[in-house]
Parts: structure tokens; sequence; C-alpha cells
């Protein structure tokens, strides 16, 4: 699978409470322990500040050789939503350390609060930076698609966040894993997939495709014009997950989590212990 490196948006002039709430997430981050929220210092509503956030602790990591090889949709599903007490979809950045796909177990020593979803993953053709970006163009830019298991994650102490908190948090992001089997779009189509996931071989999560933003698709064209219009476009060769098909579920160590997501087949993760 191609990376396709991609730049945040030049650095602008950060605000005190910016640079603030950043330092507080990088702190959590590299300490392994939880901090309070960041809606104190940037709101709990304020799109621009909690981007700014992002964008910030995005720079750091490509400061330090990290490599950004797509982005995540969250907050599309209204389980999901009523689950954190949201009402609108949010993005993230995937770095390329963070697709632990060939990894035998996902290592639970780098995630604090872990939880897992299921859902669809694009990997893009071609790039998304003109045009209307409506449903029909995106998914042509899709050169296919792959089940993938998501496992988010907060810096924020108890998952005690606002919108501004997630978004801050890079979506609250952790790790992810891809499925092996590819189908284009030609082959199924992503809002009629269904999704059951079990933790520990009992069923934890169901949904479908409907459940995200509608359709997938619909969730990959939000995130293309969202992205184009913070001056940071969609690339091609970027893996986009496009947001949960069901709730998610709390998955501490040793966990055992798999999911069947239909025509694009059956994924699994095991939790490795926290000391390995």
């Amino acid at each position: 699978m191609t990376q396709a490196t991609q730049s945040p948006s030049p650095r602008g002039e950060l605000s005190p409470a910016v640079e603030a709430a950043a330092k507080r997430l990088v702190t959590a981050a590299r300490t392994r322990v939880p901090c309070q929220p960041v809606r104190d210092l940037i709101g709990s509503d304020d799109i621009d500040a909690a981007y700014a956030v992002q964008a910030q602790l995005t720079r750091d990591r490509l400061a330090e050789g990290a490599q950004v090889v797509g982005r995540k949709i969250g907050l599309t599903s209204p389980a999901v939503q009523r689950q954190l007490g949201v009402d609108r979809p949010d993005f993230g950045v995937l770095f390329d350390d963070m697709d632990v796909s060939s990894q035998a177990e996902v290592p639970s020593a780098r995630l604090l609060q872990p939880k897992t979803e299921a859902e669809v993953a694009f990997v893009l053709a071609v790039d998304l930076d003109e045009g209307p970006l409506d449903v029909e163009q995106v998914r042509g830019a899709v050169a296919y698609a792959v089940a993938a298991l998501e496992i988010v994650d907060s810096r924020v102490a108890g998952w005690d966040i606002t919108f501004g908190d997630t978004v801050a948090d890079n979506a609250s992001s952790g790790l992810f894993v891809l499925g092996e089997r590819r189908l284009t779009l030609d082959e199924f189509s992503p809002v009629e997939v269904m999704m059951t996931m079990t933790l520990d071989g009992e069923v934890v999560s169901e949904g479908s495709g409907a459940a995200c933003l509608g359709d997938p698709l619909n969730a990959l064209s939000w995130l293309a014009r969202t992205a184009r219009d913070l001056g940071d476009p969609l690339r091609a060769g970027q893996v986009i997950l496009s947001g949960a098909l069901g709730p998610m579920t709390p998955t501490p160590p040793g966990s055992v989590v798999s999911a069947d997501l239909g025509a694009l087949g059956t994924i699994g993760a095991t939790f490795s212990g926290k000391d390995v």
C-alpha cells in the first residue's frame, strides 16, 4: 500500500490557550497518564481552536519523523454520538505507526483507554482536491475498500470529552487494523454492509453502512470537502477510516475482538498484556 505523506497547513501564530492545550495532551501521551479535558482552555465548541490544537500535534509528530498515511472520520454513527454526547462528525490524522495490521497483537502498552469499533476503510486512487467532491466524485476516487478495526483512545481521563476535547486530541485516535480482502466499489455497496462485532466471543456491537452518516460514501464526501476547505486535501494512496458502523466497546489488555463485515470479510485483533 502506498503511503502518502501530507503536510499540515502553514503554522500561524498560536494562541496561549491552543499551545497550553497541545502541551497538556502531549504530556498525557508521553507519560501515559490521562489528563483533564482541554475545554477549560479552548472551549467545548470552538471548532477552529480545536483543530488548531490538532494541527499543532500533527506538526509535532511530523517533526519526530512520523508520516501521514490518511485520515479517520469520527462521530458518524448515532450510537457513538450518543455514547459520547456529541452531535456532529469530526476527523483526525492517521500516522504510519498507528497501522498495526501486520502485528500479531495490538500493543496495549501504547494505549491508555482503548475502545474498538468496526468500519469500512477506503484507499484512494486519486487526489480529492478539485471539483464538487460529492458522493459520485469520491466514489470514483476509491481504489478499493477493506474491513477495518479502529482502536480509538483518549488522552482525556475517563473519556470525559466534549466535541472540542476530542477534536483537539486528534479525534480520539489510537491505532487501526486493516483487513486483507480488497473489494472495489463495483464489487460491493458500502451502505449495504452489515456488521457484527464480538468481544471474547460475545456480541457487543451490531450495525450497518447506513449508520455511518447514511452511507460511508457520505462520510468520505464530507471529509473530502472539509479537508480541502482547511487547505489540506485528501491525496492518492491515503487510507480513510470512514466511521463506526455500530457502538464502540472497551478493549482492555487480553481482549480478543472479531468483526464480520459481510462482503468485506471478517477481521480480528488480540490485545496484548500491558507489559508486552
